[in-house]
């Protein structure tokens, strides 16, 4: 005796299956965006103070500014000054303004009026070396939270700068650091604005 098949709880599964598939997000590249976010929306953004986990006390205030110098000169969105950044947080009471709550965020929102809040992670910023080569090399994660929610809508890496193998095989101090933070910032611009 033969089962029958039905073809609708068939549908249904593939129906579903599609919908789950196309909505939520997208990771491409080491790059997350949520899909389901209108990023043209995005008009008033808070660039928190980044974590620092090298052993430079400076490192991760000089990559901020540079992002967002570099935020506000796309002209796409406006970057609240550091000093507004630092009234909210004074005012939220945030104990780690580098990696602060959902509750923190949404509280934040309502004192400075962002749309978006930008968090990230300074994890190498330094001078390297091997055998007779030294270059700088620089290594940042960021994540853009909506502040309605409290979700991560974008998420991006970028590490430039390191030894390459003209330094090896001819020696050489390698690129600025500035250059190097001017060129992974610009990478994560990019990532974003894509």
């Amino acid at each position: 005796m033969k089962k029958k098949i039905t073809v609708l709880p068939l549908l249904l599964i593939c129906a579903f299956l599609a919908l789950v598939q196309g909505c939520a997000q997208k990771t491409s590249g080491g790059v997350f965006f949520n899909e389901m976010v209108d990023f043209a929306s995005i008009q008033t953004v808070a660039v928190m103070p980044f974590e620092n986990l090298t052993d430079n006390e400076d490192a991760a205030e000089r990559v901020r500014d540079v992002f967002m110098g570099m935020l506000l000169a796309t002209e796409a969105v406006y970057v609240l000054p550091p000093g507004e950044v630092f009234r909210g947080i004074s005012r939220v009471g945030m104990l780690n303004p580098a990696a602060p709550s959902t509750d923190e965020i949404k509280s934040l929102a309502g004192i400075l009026s962002v749309d978006v809040v930008i968090t990230g992670v300074l994890r190498e910023y330094q001078l390297v070396r091997a055998g007779a080569s030294t270059a700088n090399i620089i290594s940042v994660s960021l994540q853009m939270i909506e502040t309605q929610t409290g979700t991560i809508i974008w998420s991006a890496s970028s590490t430039k700068g390191g030894i390459t193998l003209t330094d090896r095989m001819f020696g050489g101090g390698g690129r600025p650091m500035n250059d190097v933070t001017l060129e992974s910032v610009d990478e994560l611009l990019n990532k974003l604005f894509q």
